[in-house]
């Protein structure tokens, strides 16, 4: 590791066994060569899908007490950016906006990148109460780069999101609270679509689209992964079609590997070539 490499400051939730939450983003960072400070805001024994769960949820004062820990180390001046997931509640979301603005302070070319996590199509919101009204209002308008899916997409645009450009619109709308890119993940063109799941980026210089075949699997930790990935060839690159090609093809190599192993957790160590040197195989294009 030199000082070229660099360095993301990561706060999410973290399971000894499975892969959400920083135990998703690490991996796939470190195997980019990317440098990873992450921050755990609760360490449970298994995410909470499988019904059962044992571990600590750390107060919003100790993650604080982490991240400034770090803070004087001196380092936070070679921070490049801050990733946040999941944030349990209102008092931890603001505990991760301050220290994103303490990282900008030190280095004002730091980005953060806000995975809004809130909820999915076939869940609904499954965050505490406020959660959804601060991610709309203080978060993702702080953020540069937001990674929301099609239901957190609609609810924080407003806007249903039936085809590609209705998707772009509420994208742009979104995009003019704050953030300069939105990547939205596990985007389909209508609700009863089951061939396909697309991915779309859209930033100032435009936007574009990938579509890979869906799956028949249901697995968590893939949202956290993307995000991560997106975050760390976006810092590679500055080039959103690129960092979408190349996250779209790793993530699908990953999701085709849990397949195989039966689903259940994602197969990121199986397909850990896949985040380094992602198969060629679906193509980005331009839709606006």
């Amino acid at each position: 590791m030199t000082d070229s490499n660099p360095s993301i400051l990561s706060v999410q939730s973290s399971v000894a066994f499975g892969h959400v939450g920083n135990s998703a983003a690490v991996f796939p960072l470190q195997r980019l060569g990317i440098e990873v400070w992450p921050v755990n805001t609760v360490h449970f024994s298994n995410h909470t899908g499988y019904g059962s769960w044992r571990g600590p949820i750390l107060s919003a004062g100790d993650v604080a007490e982490v991240i400034h820990g770090i803070e004087e180390r001196g380092v936070f001046g070679r921070c490049d950016a801050v990733l946040s997931g999941y944030m349990g509640d209102v008092t931890l979301g603001e505990v991760i906006l301050d220290s994103a603005e303490r990282v900008r302070r030190a280095n004002p070319a730091a980005i953060y990148c806000c995975d809004p996590v809130m909820g999915d199509v076939s869940t609904g919101f499954y965050v505490r109460e406020g959660l959804p009204e601060f991610m709309r209002d203080r978060a993702v308008p702080a953020a540069h780069i937001a990674t929301p899916n099609q239901f957190e997409l609609e609810y924080l645009s407003g806007d249903r999101v039936g085809d590609i450009a209705g998707a772009v619109a509420a994208a742009n709308k979104l995009r003019a609270t704050g953030p300069r890119i939105v990547l939205v993940t596990s985007l389909r063109h209508e609700p009863q679509e089951t061939s396909g799941i697309g991915m779309l980026a859209v930033a100032e210089e435009g936007a574009w689209l990938v579509r890979t075949p869906l799956l028949p699997i249901e697995v968590s930790g893939c949202g956290d992964a993307s995000a991560a990935l997106f975050l760390g060839h976006y810092l590679g690159r500055r080039d959103p079609a690129e960092a979408l090609r190349r996250t779209a093809s790793s993530i699908f190599a990953i999701l085709e590997a849990t397949a195989a192993a039966g689903g259940g957790e994602i197969a990121l160590i199986a397909a850990q070539e896949a985040i380094v040197s992602p198969p060629e195989t679906f193509p980005v294009v331009r839709v606006a």
